[in-house]
């Protein structure tokens, strides 16, 4: 089951690498402008923040990273405090933004989090 925990954690945290580069490079981009919706006006002025929520989403990327590279006894408490966040995070935006945010980060984070605490 650590395979299957790690794997997921590795996707999680791939997930969040390219939510950071979509929200810090590629926002008023094709592929930025299809995640959020914007036209290109809007998508002009929504940058800064879109890139300050990008590097948030490379914070959480990582501290899942380094709870995947570090040993026992941090590995495992850091990849539990990195997903819950990565839930917390996701439920918050499905709520307050988007519902799409529940599947796309919410529901992988859980899913990582349930096969890390299982793995243990």
């Amino acid at each position: 089951m650590g395979v299957v925990a790690n794997t997921l954690v590795a996707l999680v945290a791939a997930l969040h690498g390219y939510i950071l580069v979509l929200e810090m490079f590629l926002w008023e981009r094709a592929p930025g402008r299809g995640l959020s919706g914007f036209d290109a006006q809007m998508a002009k002025a929504t940058a800064p923040l879109a890139a300050n929520q990008g590097l948030y989403n490379g914070f959480l990327a990582a501290g899942l990273v380094w709870g995947l590279a570090a040993g026992d006894p941090t590995g495992f408490p850091v990849q539990v405090f990195f997903l819950s966040c990565v839930v917390v995070a996701g439920l918050y935006g499905a709520a307050t933004a988007n519902r799409r945010i529940l599947f796309a980060q919410a529901l992988p984070g859980a899913l990582a989090l349930a096969a890390v605490l299982v793995a243990r």
